[in-house]
């Protein structure tokens, strides 16, 4: 089979040779081999060969027969398969091309994604002609979204619609155009730019975690092959060609391999058991389990599934399925799936036979293994009855989102740890849905889910000319009423280009929120800090929700630091929160200015992305004489700046000073106490008045 080496070579990653595959390497290649898979999704940090990786697999894999001059690329021996450019006639003519990579850009518009009218067709010719889009390129190839998770919702809701039907279907501007599309399906995505959709996320049928090597050597035999292959791509890729021809067929023969795999009832029972002690939600944990460890058993050349099989199928489907809040960090308790599955080098132990209160298990064994195992004799897994793993035994503990048990390291009695000069690290409780704070006024910004804002996506409100509004879409109503109320010649109707117009929409945008938190003595009093904590993380796990970008900026002691600069991922600003000491004096003063400066900041980096000031404190403003009016120059300042911003009150007690309020007065701000977050609150005392 040629191929094709405008990328860089796949087996020239460190990790992806012939002689072995990493997981990122494993991963791709048994979703190329059992495309029923779902797809990859790929996590690292940026620089660790996520891109490189993918491109260069599309080269491996066998070409694809499609009928000639058919833009949908259906399958000729296939005959349920329709395309709308057909039909095709018996005999005609079928060509073979190379799989395509199709890469969908995260600013792609749903036109261009579905299709749409061919305004050349329409406007020149008077004809509707639908123009395909890249789902149907992508049909029987590869598409590719790199930085998955930053896709736009409207683009994740059609990604979802496809990959659970197998089809794209297209209802707009005068036709309806259905067509297969069936793809391997592979994201990436950096975890500290935000996390994933959990729809989205739980269509990906395999995730594997990527980090950058921290051995020496193989970091320098990572930049000496991309410097080789910099200086001369053709004598590299020359280099690596045998390789590359070596595991093209392998891959080629897994997939012949597939339909002769045997998947036994013991085999299905052990992945039933281990999908059900890590109490993955649903049933496509399973399905995907035993697909991949068919696949794997394919890859390695063996006839039937064991327990090598199910646990690098486990290790490679679970951990992003087992994840119960946006908080957790994924992965996989190995030693418990060890439990599950045995020991692989001993023989099974047969069975028990029923007896009273028993239950019946599978009797068949599989039979020995046609080819041996790289890493040593496999064993065909065994129909023991694992029950106290799945059910009782010492499954991993569901860790709560947070919990108010004092640090590992810190003494039981709530004294200060060792080195922290009394500074208390009280942490936050289990959070709570909050109210929904938004920005004033509608906005243009990215779509989202919190503030009103002008833009491609809600309901139409107007149409305007291309370029003079964010709009995208053509409004053929207002194209054609502009076109009719412009003079003519003739009695004929002619649409001309400046007759078009764009549908003006309102829906929701992301915003930037960015808290501004006190950690001061007097929030460590009383465990106030606590309650702050709890308050602030439960509108963390709100933004989440609401695909927000997070800042965090904190005041303590004598000055203020950012935190957390402005990010899209949320679990790190929950880490830092949960960390976050209090003690020492308060520069309210500092942190108005810290929280100003990053404000001016981000709005020169995106103008569209508005920001939401939360202001987390009690009001006091100590560290010398003048604290109180430095911090009121700082209000002003903040003010001044046009932030729609909200002051969260956390003094308590009978005695109240109200200078939180002042603060919100001076700013401009909304004012409510920190009890007041949660929307339980806001609903009742909503009751409270009603009554």
């Amino acid at each position: 089979m040629p191929l094709r080496s405008s990328h860089y070579p796949f087996s020239a990653i460190v990790g992806c040779g012939v002689d072995g595959l990493d997981d990122l390497g494993l991963s791709l290649v048994l979703a190329s081999v059992s495309p029923e898979i779902g797809g990859v999704l790929v996590r690292g940090e940026k620089g660790t060969a996520k891109s490189t990786a993918v491109r260069a697999l599309a080269s491996l894999l066998p070409p694809v027969d499609v009928y000639q001059g058919d833009r949908f690329s259906v399958d000729p021996a296939d005959a349920s398969q329709r395309s709308p450019d057909g039909p095709f006639e018996t005999g005609a003519v079928v060509e073979s091309r190379p799989v395509r990579l199709v890469e969908l850009p995260v600013g792609a518009t749903e036109d261009r994604v579905l299709g749409s009218l061919h305004l050349e067709q329409a406007l020149a010719h008077g004809e509707v002609a639908y123009e395909p889009g890249l789902l149907a390129r992508a049909h029987r190839g590869i598409l590719y979204v790199d930085e998955v998770n930053l896709l736009h919702d409207h683009l994740v809701d059609l990604l979802l619609d496809a990959a659970a039907t197998g089809r794209a279907t297209v209802e707009r501007d005068g036709f309806s155009v259905e067509h297969a599309a069936r793809f391997l399906l592979i994201g990436t995505m950096n975890p500290e730019e935000g996390e994933l959709r959990p729809q989205l996320l739980d269509r990906f049928g395999l995730t594997v975690e990527v980090a950058a090597p921290s051995d020496p050597a193989l970091r320098a035999e990572v930049v000496r092959r991309r410097i080789a292959y910099d200086s001369d791509s053709a004598a590299f890729t020359a280099r690596y060609h045998e390789s590359e021809k070596a595991l093209a067929a392998r891959i080629l023969a897994a997939r012949d391999a597939l339909g002769r795999v045997r998947l036994s009832e013991a085999a299905l029972l052990k992945i039933a058991q281990v999908c059900a002690a890590y109490e993955v939600d649903g049933l496509r944990a399973d399905i995907v389990t035993a697909r991949t460890a068919v696949a794997h058993a394919a890859w390695e050349g063996r006839t039937s599934v064991t327990r090598a099989d199910i646990r690098r199928a486990a290790m490679l489907a679970l951990p992003h399925r087992r994840r119960r809040n946006p908080f957790d960090a994924p992965g996989l308790d190995e030693e418990l799936l060890d439990r599950i599955l045995g020991d692989e080098e001993s023989p099974p132990d047969p069975p028990e036979p029923p007896g009273p209160g028993g239950t019946d298990a599978p009797s068949e064994p599989d039979g020995p293994s046609d080819t041996a195992s790289p890493s040593g004799p496999e064993v065909p897994v065994d129909a023991d009855t694992a029950q106290e793993a799945a059910h009782g035994g010492p499954a991993e503990e569901e860790r709560p989102l947070a919990h108010a048990s004092p640090a590992p390291d810190a003494p039981a009695n709530g004294a200060p740890a060792p080195g922290t000069a009394g500074d208390s690290t009280d942490r936050a409780e289990v959070p709570y849905r909050p109210r929904v704070f938004t920005v004033r006024g509608a906005g243009e910004g990215a779509d989202g889910r919190r503030s009103r804002a002008v833009g491609a996506r809600g309901r139409r409100i107007g149409a305007v000319p291309p370029g003079r509004g964010p709009g995208t879409t053509l409004h053929l109503v207002e194209t054609v009423r502009a076109a009719a109320l412009r003079p003519r010649d003739g009695g004929r109707l002619r649409l001309r280009p400046r007759d078009l117009r764009v549908a003006v929409r309102e829906g929701r945008e992301t915003n930037l929120i960015l808290f501004c938190v006190d950690a001061s003595g007097s929030m460590a009093a009383r465990k106030r800090m606590s309650e702050v904590k709890t308050a602030v993380l439960s509108l963390l796990l709100d933004a989440y929700r609401r695909r927000d970008k997070v800042g965090l900026v904190t005041f303590r002691g004598r000055h203020a630091e950012l935190a957390l600069p402005p990010t899209r991922s949320v679990d790190i600003a929950a880490a830092r929160l949960d960390d976050l000491p209090a003690g020492g004096r308060t520069p309210l003063a500092e942190g108005l200015w810290e929280a100003a400066r990053v404000l001016r900041r981000e709005r020169l980096r995106d103008p569209r992305l508005r920001p939401l000031l939360l202001v987390v404190t009690d009001g006091r403003a100590t560290g010398g004489r003048g604290a109180v009016d430095r911090a009121m120059r700082a209000a002003d300042h903040v003010a001044g700046l046009g932030v729609t911003t909200v002051v969260v009150d956390s003094e308590s007690g009978p005695l109240r000073l109200g200078l939180a309020a002042t603060l919100a007065t001076r700013m401009g701000a909304d004012h409510l106490p920190v009890g007041g977050v949660s929307a339980d609150a806001l609903s009742g005392a909503v009751r409270e008045r009603a009554a």
